[in-house]
């Protein structure tokens, strides 16, 4: 097995010859044979499972199994649980696995949160209070003493023949059996000058010399309780020695020499012992390099296949009445995704695009002229929204973009009666509507095109990758165009969507307006609503967006309801009206209706005005509760405003206990850009938190890398990942690729 040493293969040799000359009577090793391999070859273990109760044509099938077992081929780290480690039992096993580490492979790639540089001794006469130290004597003397009702301190008196400083250990009852008087022993810790004398509380200790928890840097793993830091090192260090030889290297070594990284088991081995901060960054970064290498190689190889698709013959005639009509001048970016979604469409291959931007970049209008494209080759497109506020919308602003064009849309929509329902279903499967817009009902079973060619995802992050691939089924070599208003940073955008093709509207049409962000404790609230007041007395309209609907006892928030009835109260002379997401189809469209045409001056709502919402005058904006919304869902929020080009005011009232809430809201008062906005909120709350639930299982399996600073590694590792997939990408590549990211990829779609 992988894990077995080379000496050790020798030794277990050596005793099953011997035990097969005393004709098995398991008197080959002091403690007999299950004990013997259960110390040395754990993952042996089970072939010889009561061995001493067994009879001798059974324990000779024992040896002869054992014999085969070291012959054959041995099982890969990844294969190997942890459980069968020795000093691993169940309680431990247990505490790995809460770690992640349910194999010997996890244990290795375990990768250290930092190095505490424990090295540099030190004379105790010459410590000073509050310092960080390592010093080493003869411990004179130890006492235990109750100090109070179930608190045991342990208190040592270390002498280094310059002075004398005490070790003292709460709770740690190991420490007084561990330790020896006369006996020389090297603590690390900070010192503090107490009562008269300097002290170590809790120090790291070991024996001198040891040179395994001092005297070096030392690697410190995240850990839980009742897994001690020496404990989870120990299980590393062994696990690396009888594992050494089954580290083999992944990435091509032409690669590795390219970009000065070092082989897999020697990363392996600097990054859990390294001589040098560099030694370890050069560990981490090898080691990060090769997941992302793996990643690239996976998903590459996971493209939709080049055939399959149909080249659709756009007519640039239709394409130019749709661009002449336009009211507005399409920016530099927005020209530049047209032109590469027709490529994309007249090419033949399905089309696979991401299609990202800010708030009010010009996404819609891009998907629309995507759409003409489709329908002027006599094909269908469908366009999925996650919410009925946001479909309804699409098909408002689609149809005032379309008008005047042959071009049959329709919305299929929640509040359709049964009739009205079964009548549009049928004109879409007879190829009778060329553009269909609607959230999930576009996916249920009875939904059949005649010819759908382009299908529209907008707010992909909203969706399961299952249902976008549910609507791709319902045609053939279907088209797919991704759209996401929240900007994804340029790591998540390689990492989780790199085999899509991505275009980028980096510009935002003149037109928007500048909008001035305040935010404010909830002290001052009664200032922002005189300010409001003002406003609406002058006849502007705005939101003011609450975190819930309704209050409760478990969260002591101001809520949308109570909120509506309060400002209703406040504000008798102008329009104010109430959305959410739980009122009925016909109600919401009431709300938004009136408030589209003035009559209503003042929305009060929750997140459900997140996307969706266009309404161009709005020129203000309250978050109460700020701090209890994300960083991106407060840009959205804040988009709904300045979009006729004025100029808009963002109150965000809130008050954030923790540092990251503080940062959040720091970030949203500071930044206005939106892919600034992304790349502070990767920062902030980290890979795992911004990708979601399905992702975050997926960032999970990155050890080494970082995406929120390794974006030079992961542009280098495509590049390379790219090379070899187009020269071919040998098997065992493929199979590790799969075998290390195969699952998340599938889970992620690609």
């Amino acid at each position: 097995m992988a894990s077995t040493t080379g000496e050790e293969r020798v030794l277990l040799g050596k005793v099953l010859a011997l035990e097969r000359r005393l004709g098995f009577t398991d008197g080959a090793v002091l403690g007999g044979l299950e004990r013997f391999v259960a110390r040395h070859v754990p993952e042996a273990a089970p072939l010889v499972r009561g061995y001493a109760r067994r009879d001798p044509a059974a324990r000779k099938d024992a040896v002869d199994a054992l014999e085969r077992w070291l012959a054959g081929p041995f099982p890969p780290p990844w294969e190997v649980p942890v459980a069968g480690l020795p000093g691993v039992g169940k309680r431990r096993a247990e505490l790995l696995a809460k770690l992640g580490i349910r194999t010997v492979e996890d244990l290795l790639t375990y990768v250290p949160r930092r190095l505490e540089d424990r090295s540099g001794l030190r004379r105790i006469r010459d410590l000073r209070d509050g310092e960080v130290a390592l010093v080493e004597g003869v411990v004179r003397a130890k006492s235990k003493v109750k100090v109070r009702r179930g608190l045991e301190l342990v208190k040592v008196a270390l002498d280094d023949g310059t002075g004398f400083l005490f070790g003292i250990w709460f709770n740690q009852p190991w420490v007084w059996d561990g330790i020896a008087e006369g006996e020389r022993y090297a603590l690390w810790g900070k010192v503090q000058a107490r009562f008269g004398e300097l002290q170590i509380e809790n120090p790291v200790w070991e024996r001198a010399g040891a040179n395994e928890q001092t005297g070096r840097l030392v690697p410190v793993y995240p850990a839980t309780e009742g897994l001690s830091q020496p404990v989870l090192q120990g299980f590393i260090r062994r696990s690396l020695d009888r594992y050494r030889a089954a580290l083999l290297d992944v990435v091509p070594e032409a690669v590795r020499e390219r970009y000065g990284l070092l082989p897999r088991r020697e990363a392996l081995e600097r990054i859990h012992a390294p001589r040098s901060e560099e030694e370890f960054e050069l560990a981490r970064r090898s080691l990060a390099f090769e997941e992302l290498f793996l990643l690239q190689v996976g998903v590459l190889t996971r493209r939709r296949p080049e055939g399959g698709g149909r080249a659709l013959k756009v007519d640039r005639g239709l394409l130019n009445r749709f661009l002449g009509r336009l009211p507005f001048e399409l920016t530099p970016s927005q020209r530049r995704a047209m032109e590469a979604i027709e490529r994309d469409l007249r090419s033949g291959r399905p089309m696979l695009r991401l299609l990202q931007g800010d708030v009010g970049s010009g996404k819609t209008v891009v998907a629309a002229a995507a759409c003409v494209m489709a329908a002027s080759a006599g094909a269908q497109g469908a366009i999925m929204a996650p919410t009925e506020i946001l479909a309804e919308q699409h098909f408002l602003v689609l149809g005032e973009l379309l008008e005047g064009l042959p071009i049959r849309i329709a919305h299929l929509g929640g509040g359709l009666g049964r009739r009205e329902r079964r009548s549009l279903l049928q004109a879409i499967a007879a190829g009778e509507v060329d553009l269909v817009v609607g959230t999930h009902a576009l996916i249920q079973d009875d939904v059949l095109f005649r010819n759908l060619a382009l299908a529209v995802v907008d707010e992909q992050h909203r969706f399961g990758v299952v249902q976008r691939a549910i609507l791709e089924a319902k045609g053939e070599g279907t088209n797919i165009l991704v759209m996401s208003a929240t900007p994804i940073p340029r790591t998540v955008v390689l990492t989780l969507y790199g085999e899509f093709s991505v275009s980028v509207l980096s510009e935002t049409p003149r037109s928007r307006g500048r909008v001035q962000t305040v935010w404010l404790s909830a002290s001052r609230r009664e200032g922002v609503y005189r300010e409001v007041g003002e406003r609406l007395g002058r006849g502007e309209r705005g939101y003011v967006v609450f975190p819930v609907i309704e209050g409760s006892e478990e969260l002591d928030l101001r809520a949308a309801t109570a909120g509506y009835e309060e400002l209703r109260r406040r504000f008798p002379g102008v329009g104010v009206a109430l959305l959410h997401g739980r009122m009925a189809p016909e109600e919401k469209r009431g709300a938004m209706g009136a408030f589209r045409r003035g009559e209503v001056q003042l929305l009060v709502a929750t997140t459900v005005v997140e996307v969706g919402i266009d309404v161009p005058d709005a020129s203000f904006l309250v978050i109460e509760h700020a701090d209890r919304f994300g960083l991106a869902q407060l840009h959205q929020l804040r988009g709904r405003i300045g979009r006729a080009g004025q100029e808009a005011v963002c109150y965000a009232l809130g008050d954030p206990t923790t540092d990251e809430g503080r940062a959040r809201l720091a970030a949203f008062r500071d930044l206005g850009d939106g892919f600034k906005i992304a790349e502070a909120d990767l920062r902030i709350r980290g890979p795992g938190d911004v990708l979601g639930t399905e992702q975050s299982g997926f960032v999970s399996r990155l050890k080494a890398a970082d995406l929120t600073r390794d974006l030079g590694l992961l542009e280098r590792a495509r590049e390379e990942a790219l090379r070899i997939v187009e020269e071919g990408v040998p098997e065992p590549l493929l199979q590790e690729a799969g075998r290390r990211f195969g699952a998340a990829l599938a889970l992620l779609g690609v």
